[in-house]
């Protein structure tokens, strides 16, 4: 399944008109994209999650980006816009278990900081997954890509037998991925739940590009055949696979396929074809070339017939490890002008980018305004498989918390399905946790709680301990107004701890 090096002219024309045929033409209104009927039956779902993409890194949401992504500004142009989507979490780990869960991950084991992949896995026993609840609907269930929620050992990893616990325990009929992220040992791949093949030798470390280095990994156990700079590529080759097995065993089933890149993720790692396409460096090239991939498999879908009866959201579970010496440097906002990076509690930690396309359903070219959360993508999943169902549906299970069904937001404008929500938690790399309701947002703490320093500070004379800010009149997180208003800092902080103390279990 290795794709070569250098993709074709054919194949990079192809990229830069976009792959769903028309969608930029009609995004400068050449065309008008024609809406299909809404779907008769349960609609495949696919949820293609980047790693450590900003904001602005997409040209749809920053027209003055240093990079270029045609495919997915035509998923813009065909679908919905989020401006206000934010991770349940500012790092990885935990975006991943809020998503599959619909469940902060502050609620489980992990507190603060990421897992490793001897981890135990992070998903409770029995906890129900979008994954498991599909399947008990009839899906087929497919997990490819970036794993990162521990493989169930407490000791080193059997890679020779079955894996402790992985996609293959939550829920996913079939998975094919890497343990962690890619910069983290051992260097492999598994396949439903056993090492594909087993990391058998070792490799050494290398320096972040910054460092003049060839992209940063830590030094370790790897497989082999493993190559870093092909991991991209191969998931965009695994996910076509399960497309095209899925059609041609036409067994009325649809499909779920949740897509988890390892780039941008450092290392850097752009093939040859890519390199110099943007202005942006190594990190620049490597979101054009998620862009191409991605545009791979959205030309599957079309080609494979699913396209028009399928729920397509692309996003990102943090944003970009972008600090300001980056942006001063090449003059590209990876996070737009938010305040901070990856990791940081303030809103470039965790505003992240949303695509939703559902022809149909979704009206072509909308932007949405809204908050929401990753954690969202456990009801909305779980309420398009049920929305063409008629009869008896599964009896709910006891999970997704925190999680809000999208559609009526999504396919009329509905608004008031975000009502019943008090607001969304933020959480950053050490466990610093921030609140948004409406236009005001508090941050229990002073610093950024991520990379960004000071991580943590203590307050001043005469200084608040918390952090206030209202984001219509200073979106930028500029000034701390908790000491002007400590009514609004005790309302907040209010509902922060109500919603902390609710475990869901009453419901």
């Amino acid at each position: 399944m290795r794709r070569p090096d250098t993709p074709s002219l054919e194949r990079l024309k192809s990229w830069v008109l976009g792959p769903l045929g028309g969608v930029l033409l009609a995004a400068t209104g050449c065309t008008t994209p024609t809406a299909s009927p809404g779907p008769s039956s349960p609609p495949n779902i696919v949820i293609v999650l980047a790693d450590d993409l900003g904001l602005g890194d997409l040209s749809c949401f920053n027209p003055a980006a240093a990079t270029r992504t045609p495919s997915l500004d035509g998923v813009a142009a065909t679908g919905a816009r989020f401006t206000d989507a934010h991770s349940p979490s500012a790092v990885c780990s935990p975006t991943r278990y809020g998503i599959l869960t619909g469940r902060y991950c502050w609620r489980s084991s992990l507190k603060s900081g990421v897992l490793w992949t001897n981890d135990p896995l992070l998903i409770e026993p029995d906890r129900p997954t979008i994954a498991s609840e599909l399947a008990a609907r009839g899906y087929e269930t497919a997990f490819i890509g970036k794993w990162h929620l521990g493989l169930g050992a407490d000791g080193p990893t059997d890679w020779s037998g079955p894996l402790d616990a992985g996609p293959h325990t939550v829920g996913f009929e079939r998975s094919v991925g890497i343990p962690s992220s890619l910069d983290i040992p051992p260097y492999c791949w598994f396949r439903d739940g056993k090492g594909d093949p087993p990391p058998t030798s070792t490799i050494e470390g290398s320096k972040h590009r910054r460092s003049d280095g060839g992209g940063f990994w830590r030094a370790g156990a790897i497989g082999e055949g493993f190559v870093h700079q092909e991991v991209l590529a191969r998931s965009i080759d695994e996910s076509i696979a399960v497309v095209e097995n899925h059609v041609a065993a036409d067994d009325g089933r649809p499909l779920f396929l949740e897509l988890c890149l390892s780039a941008p993720h450092t290392p850097w790692l752009p093939t040859e074809g890519f390199r110099g396409s943007s202005s942006a460096g190594h990190y620049g090239d490597f979101v054009n070339e998620i862009d191409f991939e991605v545009g791979r498999l959205l030309a599957a879908l079309e080609s494979s017939g699913l396209a028009g009866n399928t729920l397509f959201i692309f996003t990102s579970d943090n944003g970009s490890h972008w600090p300001v010496a980056d942006v001063e440097r090449w003059g590209h906002a990876a996070n737009l002008d938010w305040r901070g990076q990856k990791a940081d509690i303030h809103e470039a930690g965790h505003r992240i980018p949303m695509l939703a396309r559902w022809p149909g359903v979704i009206e072509p070219g909308i932007t949405l305004d809204e908050t929401v959360c990753l954690t969202d993508l456990y009801a909305t999943s779980i309420a398009a498989a049920d929305r063409s169902v008629a009869g008896d549906l599964p009896e709910p299970d006891l999970g997704g918390e925190d999680s809000i069904d999208l559609l009526p937001l999504l396919a009329d404008g509905d608004t008031t399905v975000l009502a019943g929500r008090d607001g969304i938690v933020h959480h950053s790399l050490d466990g610093m946790f921030a609140i948004r309701v409406g236009d005001w947002k508090l941050i229990e703490g002073l610093g950024s709680g991520g990379f960004t320093p000071p991580k943590r500070r203590t307050a001043e004379a005469g200084e608040a301990d918390v952090q206030l800010y209202n984001l219509t009149t200073d979106p930028r997180e500029a000034e701390n107004i908790a000491a002007r208003h400590p009514e609004e800092v005790a309302r907040l902080q209010a509902i922060l701890d109500r919603i902390r103390a609710d475990d869901g279990t009453d419901r």
